[in-house]
């Protein structure tokens, strides 16, 4: 694996997506435990889009229209959905107390969820993986399904590691940056505009 691999992988995975997002939100929100297994659902939700590229099933989606228009409608959906959530219930959402701790332990397997939705339902992840791995395998490479394998898996460790920075470093200012109640309100409601943005620039692009 060559060091642009390592470079271009990298820069994919800094620059702030719908994971990044989310994993920020969880962090400023619901704390440190909350981002790193949002940051962990968002990676889980790669898998699916990486093994449909290794098999060749992204490239049925780029043939079929109906199948693809499917899946990015159902994604468009559900980020709407996230987005009218934290508009609702924005100004109501609290910080994690000693005495809440098994009430957001409970919370963790949703929130593990809603960071692997938002990645699944992206059809164009599969695409991306599709067209991105295959540029770093070498000409006259005599086992590339190996060295595609490892190259997912070492992305896979990129993202979770840093969406993790993300998700711990926005926890770590939480506190300073959401002690007035409605400056909380208004981060929330940030965080919902973000959310139906990504919606629209999915639903708009081809």
């Amino acid at each position: 694996m060559t060091l642009d691999f390592y470079l271009t992988s990298l820069i994919v995975v800094l620059v702030p997506g719908t994971g990044v997002v989310y994993t920020i939100s969880q962090g400023l929100f619901r704390g440190p435990l909350a981002s790193v297994v949002g940051a962990f659902g968002c990676t889980l939700g790669i898998l699916p889009h990486i093994a449909a590229s290794l098999l060749g099933i992204a490239a049925l989606l780029h043939t079929s229209a109906i199948i693809f228009q499917t899946f990015k409608f159902i994604g468009v959906a559900y980020l709407f959905y996230l987005a009218w959530g934290i508009w609702r219930e924005s100004g109501t959402m609290k910080f994690k107390r000693p005495d809440q701790q098994e009430e957001h332990r409970a919370n963790l397997p949703r929130i593990c969820l809603g960071g692997f939705l938002i990645n699944i339902l992206n059809p164009k992840l599969s695409i991306f993986f599709l067209a991105f791995l295959p540029q770093f395998v070498p000409a006259g490479e005599a086992q590339p399904l190996p060295l595609m394998i490892g190259m997912s898996a070492i992305f896979m460790g990129l993202t979770l590691g840093i969406f993790i920075l993300y998700g711990l470093a926005a926890a770590k200012v939480s506190a300073y940056v959401t002690a007035s109640p409605t400056a909380t309100k208004w981060i929330q409601r940030s965080f919902a505009g973000a959310f139906a943005a990504f919606g629209a620039k999915l639903a708009l692009t081809d």
